[in-house]
């Protein structure tokens, strides 16, 4: 095997690359069904996708149904679902309640045109959850939120720089996804908002972009309190607090998008920084809170939502979906269903199979690279280390071997990702998952987890003992 300064030998590297041939031979044998309907959809969805995330090579998979925490392909595998949609069917699927609010809403009729009452119950319902929400409107998405978040702060500062993070995602149109070396013939479809990066976890580099700003011109600081598609790490009590300060000082909004780690917490993920917590102008929500319907929300302080009033004629906000029936009634359902009791019992078993991935790790010798110094302790009794997200240049870095074990897990509560590091890390995840595919395990290509509330303990241990087999297996080509 390499040294730390050759992290991927070529005998290693070649016996990563037939590994996952043969992973990948088994996959296209065991669903054919699933890539005849790939195929199909072909012919008239680009690459037969229209939801960019869900692509996974050779083809991805079809689902026929799903209940409670299971999944059916069109192949008739039956997988444990470890993703939940990405953080929205927190309730697992088709929940009794949900359910049964979608029948009642059914049965009343759809499409009013006007008020159905449930749009109030829902907003007042999402205020006492999330109190940094004193006032909220609807939306269809996490990306609508904030991007109607954004666009509120320059409307109410007068201003149009926004700071952004790197691997920040607020959805599609909304992305520090930046790196030194993007790929060749990739374009980014961003807002053409003035957007300017800085990297997550660092108050230092948060300061300095905005101070090479010309004075007074910074909307809007928008950040996740806690990263989700740029793998699950998390910010330091520290950088949030620091972040309120700068937009203190410059009159900016400080926004967090909460679409996923509003479930981490009572109150959200920004509320439990450190020990009065972090308490941002505007808060958006998506993905869970709408009962797993097309949802979204933005709010914040009263004196800044009070513009939408339509009596004040200041910013108008029309949207023929924003109080769907189907929606209003599944959040007000939901949110009864996923009380601060059971949402605590999710994060607990979210913190307790996340720990026992790094047991696993550490147990088989993979946690060389980690440092204690550099760690700091969650409330889930583990450390997790508070490095920003590696860049693809950086994985090809001997440097960063010095800080970084080859295979690792970050999260908090039910949420986690595992990662792989350097030169062979894109085929390692996907070997991963083709890993976890085969033990009945479905989750995200890239390595997040999201539970939800059907998953029981033992769906945890199976989970855990996968990855044990996992590392049993080709944990000769991860150490270094």
């Amino acid at each position: 095997m390499g040294s730390i300064n050759e992290p991927s030998s070529a005998s290693a590297s070649a016996a990563i690359s037939a590994a996952l041939e043969a992973a990948t031979a088994s996959y296209i044998k065991s669903n054919p069904e699933s890539y005849r309907t790939h195929q199909a959809a072909s012919a008239h969805l680009p690459g037969g996708n229209t939801r960019t995330v869900l692509y996974t090579a050779p083809f991805p998979l079809t689902f026929a149904s799903a209940a409670g925490a299971t999944l059916t392909t069109v192949d008739g595998a039956v997988l444990t679902d470890f993703l939940s949609e990405y953080t929205a069917a927190i309730y697992g699927h088709s929940h009794a309640v949900i359910r049964a609010a979608i029948t009642s809403a059914l049965d009343k009729g759809w499409n009013y045109g006007g008020h159905s009452g449930n749009e109030g119950r829902l907003a007042e319902l999402i205020s006492q959850r999330f109190p940094a929400m004193q006032m909220l409107r609807f939306v269809n998405s996490g990306t609508e939120a904030n991007m109607v978040a954004l666009a509120t702060a320059c409307a109410y500062t007068g201003r149009n720089n926004i700071l952004l993070f790197n691997k920040g995602y607020h959805g599609s149109t909304i992305s520090g996804r930046l790196d030194t070396r993007p790929a060749a013939g990739k374009v980014s479809l961003n807002l053409p908002h003035a957007f300017h990066v800085a990297t997550y976890n660092d108050a230092e580099s948060a300061r300095q972009t905005v101070g090479a700003l010309p004075r007074d011109s910074l909307a809007a600081i928008l950040v996740e309190p806690m990263l989700g598609s740029g793998g699950c790490f998390r910010g330091t009590p520290e950088f949030l607090t620091a972040l309120r300060r700068l937009a203190d000082d410059t009159g900016a909004l400080l926004i967090f998008d909460e679409v996923m780690t509003s479930r981490l917490g009572p109150h959200g993920l920004g509320a439990a920084a450190g020990p009065a917590g972090v308490t941002p102008d505007l808060m958006t929500l998506g993905k869970w809170v709408g009962g797993g319907m097309s949802f979204g929300a933005f709010g914040g302080r009263r004196d800044i939502m009070s513009w939408f009033d339509p009596a004040a004629g200041k910013l108008e906000h029309p949207g023929t979906f924003n109080n769907n029936v189907f929606t209003m009634a599944a959040g007000v359902a939901g949110l009864g269903v996923l009380t601060p009791e059971v949402l605590a019992d999710l994060n607990g078993r979210g913190d307790r199979l996340r720990q026992s991935i790094d047991a696993v790790l550490r147990r088989h010798g993979l946690g060389t690279g980690y440092t204690p110094s550099t760690a700091t302790t969650t409330t889930g009794g583990d450390a997790v280390l508070p490095w920003h997200p590696l860049t693809d240049a950086e994985h090809e870095d001997p440097a960063v071997y010095e800080r970084y074990p080859p295979m690792f897990v970050t999260g908090h509560g039910s949420l986690l990702c595992v990662h792989f590091v350097g030169l062979d890390k894109g085929k390692l995840q996907q070997l991963f998952w083709l890993w976890m595919l085969s033990r009945g395990i479905w989750l995200a290509f890239r390595g997040f987890v999201a539970l939800n509330i059907e998953l029981r303990d033992e769906d945890v241990e199976r989970f855990v003992g996968a990855v044990e087999g996992f590392v049993e297996k080709y944990g000769g080509v991860l150490a270094w």
